[in-house]
């Protein structure tokens, strides 16, 4: 599928690099000594070879191998990945978890619908709002995530705040419904109720009783956003001008760069992979009646 949306845009490789003005006799050679002119069936075969072995191919725009770009690329995703990552699952649990305790009443209410309102915001719209107020008026954050060269950790987290917040307020509202449910069906279970005839502090209960039993659920949900903190930051890494692998992924689109494209969303492919896999095994591991019942 990654092959064949890459064969179906428009554009000619040969023509995009070496530009509209090109000697069509230029172009063609270029398209022959690059492959591309080729059955798409032997360039599917020799792709995927190659990408098994572990050679992603060589960049039609950069002449140079794949692999160290998307590996960069990813490195950077991560990062910006980690800093919304560290922002919106403990507020976003904490949200729920308050939500649920004052169910029904105001707080909740302010909550969910907070939450959802700013769920639905496409990234591109608040992330153009926050370079306005914080970047262009306040001045107190760069618009750019483009850190300088050789910057400490402490300075490129400071470039980092501003185009994670918007993945904040994209994910928040999806982990705080989650924990919300979650907590709600196990303040009705039975060994919550249980816990609370014994006589047990309602703390102890929710923090040993509840909270452990609710946010499994939640555990899914955030390893699938996971993969898309990592690889579905088109926007924000273009709107902020940050080398990640979703700016890297548009700019092989643009440029027709097949190599690059398909090497950068297999790879995007391969985290969600780990993720829900890793998501998986952490749900079997905390949930007992899981884990027991495999091993019957």
């Amino acid at each position: 599928m990654v092959f064949l949306g890459g064969q179906v845009l428009p554009g000619n490789v040969g023509r995009a690099i070496l530009g509209p003005f090109a000697d069509q006799r230029a172009v063609d050679a270029l398209n022959h000594t690059l492959g591309v002119d080729r059955p798409l069936l032997t360039q599917y075969a020799t792709w995927i070879w190659n990408f098994i072995r572990g050679d992603m191919g060589t960049s039609y725009i950069f002449r140079s191998p794949v692999a160290p770009f998307v590996i960069d690329a990813l490195g950077n995703s991560m990062k910006l990945a980690a800093v919304a990552f560290v922002l919106v699952v403990p507020i976003g649990i904490l949200g729920g978890v308050i939500a649920a305790l004052n169910l029904n009443r105001p707080l909740d209410r302010i909550i969910s619908l907070g939450g959802l309102s700013v769920t639905v915001l496409p990234e591109f719209v608040t992330g153009i709002i926050l370079i306005l107020i914080f970047g262009v008026w306040l001045r107190w954050l760069p618009i750019s995530a483009a850190w300088p060269k050789n910057a400490g950790f402490f300075t490129q987290l400071y470039y980092l705040i501003l185009p994670s917040v918007p993945l904040f307020l994209v994910l928040f509202g999806y982990i705080a419904r989650m924990a919300r449910s979650g907590m709600i069906e196990a303040l009705d279970s039975d060994y919550t109720r249980t816990a609370v005839l014994k006589g047990l502090p309602w703390r102890t209960v929710i923090w040993r009783h509840v909270l452990r039993n609710a946010l499994l659920p939640t555990i899914t949900v955030i390893a699938t956003q996971t993969g898309y903190l990592i690889g579905g930051l088109v926007v924000i890494e273009t709107l902020f001008r940050y080398q990640g692998i979703g700016s890297l992924i548009f700019t092989a689109a643009r440029g027709k760069d097949f190599p690059m494209l398909e090497s950068g969303i297999l790879t995007i492919g391969i985290v969600y992979a780990v993720a829900t896999l890793i998501a998986d095994f952490l749900y079997s591991v905390l949930n007992p009646r899981i884990r027991l019942g495999s091993d019957q």
